[in-house]
C-alpha cells in the first residue's frame, strides 16, 4: 500500500536556468554602476560651475561698505554676555532692594526667603467644614 503512494509522488525535473538571473543581475549591476557614473560627473560640473562664479559688485553696496547694520546686532561675544546676565542676576538674587517701593514691595536674599518660608511656612486654604 505504501509503495502505491510513493509511486504517485513525484518532483520537478527540470533545474532553474540561473544564466537569465546572472544576466539580469549583471545588467542591473551595470545600470547601477552607470547612473552613479553620471552622477559623479554631474557634481564635478556643478562643482566647477560654482568655483568660476565670482559674485558681482554692485554700485551701491561698493560705496556703503563700512556702514553697521541697524539695531539690533548680533552678539560679538555671547559667552561673555551670558557670563554678565547670569553675574546680574546672581547680584539681584543675593540683594535686598525696592520692587516698587509706593507700593511697599521688596525683595531679599533668595537665601533668606527659603529660611522664611522654612520658618512661617507655606499659605494653605482653610479646611471647610
Amino acid at each position: 500500500m505504501t509503495n502505491v503512494h510513493q509511486d504517485a509522488i513525484h518532483h520537478e525535473e527540470r533545474d532553474v536556468d540561473i544564466r537569465p538571473i546572472f544576466g539580469f543581475a549583471a545588467g542591473l549591476t551595470f545600470v547601477v554602476a552607470f547612473v552613479c557614473f553620471v552622477v559623479w560627473v554631474l557634481f564635478q560640473f556643478y562643482a566647477s560651475r560654482a568655483a568660476v562664479k565670482t559674485t558681482p559688485q554692485y554700485p551701491l553696496a561698493s560705496t556703503q561698505e563700512n556702514r553697521l547694520p541697524p539695531e539690533p546686532r548680533l552678539q560679538t561675544n555671547p559667552r561673555q554676555d551670558l557670563s554678565d546676565l547670569r553675574t546680574q542676576e546672581d547680584r539681584v538674587l543675593d540683594s535686598y532692594g525696592w520692587v516698587d517701593k509706593n507700593a511697599g514691595v521688596v525683595r531679599i536674599p533668595i537665601d533668606q526667603a527659603m529660611k522664611l518660608t522654612l520658618e512661617r511656612g507655606l499659605p494653605s486654604r482653610q479646611a471647610k467644614q
